[in-house]
């Protein structure tokens, strides 16, 4: 793959006499704690235990033990106490006291800690310039402060900037809706609702949830009669409905497949976009027929809308349609759905329109079920012509119109040209093509443009071709990748895929699954922060969770990879916060991330950031170089979080940890926020 035109930015981490008891340890724990080799260096050597630090390397990452530590801590329930202003949280009975009981095995524990070249470009553009190295401080210790912000435990910095919000000139193309981060992100943690209780279970969590946890009530009175969401005692029920399925999303999606066959969900549907999701109940009820749909609607336009989604373990973010353009590659939705999302497609050329056109394949459906469709009079009538002349314009297919007669509305279904004949053959270029220097896949701080991206004719190119059928096309690298373009880690392109499969893939069957203590029924919500083919995530595809790939705006931009294999993601710049809630994922995976972000932010931030999107109870997993190690581990310690393994080895290092219910008792006014 060629790199790209230019970057994304702004346009375009014993003694003698326990010597028995540490070997038999060993020797239980020897399957366990192995982390196979990375994908680009498999050393072969074999592994003798014997009661002495001598051992011989069999697995490749066998260390010595002067040259290494393994700390693993029973697997200790976190200590649940809340001493910030909100009150008392819901207490559970406290197993063992933080801290205590560690144990101390000898080097011949089997940690695997990957030692892979580190991802540079390679043949992939970034999505962002490196920004100059900022003056930071090593935080061996730190003096955290709960967050005391307008919007309390619910605080998300980027999108609560008040401050910001009062400068800017107009709201009618939703900027008010659009990340306004503050320029220092915080530091401090933010509080716990009253009463707060760790989260139900998938997959009953589809169904219900604990009122304490976010209790807002608005959205009941409005759309319980649609069926969104409704007050269930000490929970919130969740009917399965919506604004055009008020009898349920099942119904809803048989009847799309029933009208459209070909959409064919689960097989070549695998990913697409919902748009205005409310609590996406559609694309909770999609994942039965293997479907992966990434949900987002604005913050605030129906209250905790996406809150309630993500504490139902159900993919979503809060973005808008706005101004900019969405942060996704071109060209990787299978399909693009819209439920009464309340977005004017028709208006101003179609800019916002002509962002779905971006973003969805060719030969791609956008099943828009609104008013306009069956209700022909008055406005309805006005925009359903508007958008017969746009979609018509821009060579959109009008493939079905069906009636939904349960639920008394229909939809209109429409298909993205796979070739350019029909632009060509338009009388006029309205909407007009984009520009050859405009790249459809720079997206960071990238305003919108009414103009269209041809559809790519070398057969060779992306988006030339439709991918695989699920789940076929999760293990095979893109057609698109070429063996004369030099991969992420360096190897060519399709082989550094493979590698980086099959190493993700041994980490996550040794070690991950059984190896660290991770309860598998207590995780839905993955976070991969710094992901680059995917492979995490593919490796996990028989657990029933769902990983939001993240990658990084200075990293090897391979999100459109991740997209074809089935997968999806986001991009960001994790100096500013993720457009997520509070304590929304259950497991974050941090590979070589922070020792990076170092060079750019304040760790104290991220490590916040960490801490707010991250549940109770949940873990994060890292691995980065021992210097970043040691120091994440002194401020999640600070942080009363329990470390439940430690590992280094030739100046890289793995680590464990689970979040425990702590707050801090001193304050902090985020007074951007008022």
């Amino acid at each position: 793959m060629a790199p790209g035109k230019y970057s994304r930015v702004d346009g375009k981490k014993s003694s003698r006499s326990m010597a028995t008891v540490f070997v038999v340890t060993a020797l239980c724990l020897i399957g366990v704690w192995m982390f196979m080799s990375s994908p680009v260096s498999e050393p072969t050597s074999k592994v003798s235990i014997v009661p002495s630090s001598q051992f011989e390397d069999s697995s490749g990452d066998l260390p010595e033990e002067s040259s290494s530590t393994t700390r693993i801590k029973n697997n200790e329930e976190p200590v649940l106490r809340n001493e910030d202003e909100t009150g008392s949280v819901e207490k559970e009975e406290k197993k063992q006291e933080d801290g205590k009981k560690s144990k101390s095995l000898p080097g011949a524990d089997q940690a695997e800690i990957t030692k892979e070249t580190w991802a540079e470009s390679g043949g992939f553009s970034t999505q962002a310039d490196e920004s100059a190295s900022e003056s930071k401080r090593s935080e061996t210790s730190y003096k955290w402060k709960t967050c005391k912000a307008a919007t309390g435990p619910d605080f998300i910095p980027c999108l609560d900037n008040i401050a910001a919000l009062r400068k800017i000139h107009s709201t009618i193309h939703y900027e008010h809706r659009e990340r306004h981060c503050p320029d220092e992100p915080p530091t401090c943690l933010v509080p716990l609702p009253r009463g707060y209780t760790i989260p139900i279970r998938w997959p009953k969590s589809r169904d219900m949830i604990w009122y304490n946890n976010i209790p807002s009530t608005k959205l009941a009175e409005v759309k319980g009669h649609q069926n969104w969401v409704k007050v269930t005692g000490q929970y919130l029920s969740f009917p399965g409905g919506g604004t055009q399925f008020k009898n349920g999303a099942v119904h809803y999606i048989d009847h799309i497949q029933k009208s459209l066959p070909d959409i064919e969900w689960g097989k070549r549907t695998r990913v697409i976009l919902d748009v205005g999701c409310g609590v996406a109940s559609f694309g909770g009820y999609l994942f039965e027929r293997d479907v992966l749909a990434m949900s987002f609607a604005p913050k605030d336009e129906h209250e905790a809308q996406v809150q309630f989604a993500l504490e139902r373990g159900i993919p979503a973010i809060s973005a808008v349609m706005g101004t900019q353009r969405l942060p996704y590659p071109s060209k990787v939705f299978d399909a693009i759905h819209c439920a009464r999302c309340r977005v004017p497609w028709h208006v101003e050329g179609g800019k916002l329109l002509l962002e779905l056109n971006r973003l969805l394949r060719p030969g791609g459906y956008f099943v828009w079920s609104a008013t306009p469709v069956y209700q022909k009079e008055g406005e309805d009538l006005e925009i359903w012509e508007a958008m017969s002349k746009l979609t018509k314009a821009m060579c959109w297919e009008l493939v079905v119109i069906y009636q939904d007669t349960l639920n008394e509305v229909g939809a209109a279904i429409y298909q993205k040209p796979t070739s350019n004949e029909c632009y060509e053959d338009r009388k006029q270029n309205d909407p007009p093509i984009c520009q050859s220097n405009d790249d459809p896949d720079a997206i960071w701080n990238v305003e919108l443009e009414a103009c269209m991206h041809k559809v790519p004719v070398d057969l060779s190119a992306r988006g030339s071709n439709w991918p695989k059928m699920w789940p076929e096309r999760l293990d095979s690298p893109p057609y698109w990748l070429k063996s004369t373009d030099k991969g992420a880690y360096g190897k060519p392109a399709p082989d550094d895929f493979t590698a980086d499969y099959d190493h993700w893939k041994r980490v996550v069957s040794k070690s991950y699954i059984n190896g660290l203590g991770l309860d598998w029924s207590t995780i839905r919500n993955v976070m991969d922060m710094r992901s680059i083919y995917g492979g995490f995530a593919a490796a996990l595809r028989d657990l029933k969770v769902w990983v939001m790939n993240v990658v990084p705006v200075d990293s090897p931009d391979t999100l459109a990879v991740i997209y074809e294999r089935g997968l999806f993601g986001i991009y960001h710049n994790w100096c500013e916060s993720f457009s997520t809630y509070p304590r929304t994922y259950d497991l974050l995976h941090a590979d070589h991330l922070f020792s990076d972000l170092k060079k750019r932010c304040k760790l104290a931030s991220v490590i916040a950031e960490v801490d707010r999107i991250l549940r109770p109870k949940g873990k994060i997993i890292v691995r980065d170089n021992v210097e970043t190690i040691a120091e994440i581990e002194s401020m999640v310690k600070s942080m009363h979080w329990n470390i439940v393994m430690t590992y280094s080895k030739e100046q890289e290092g793995l680590l464990c940890v689970q979040k425990t219910l702590w707050r801090p008792t001193e304050v902090e006014t985020i007074g951007y926020t008022f």
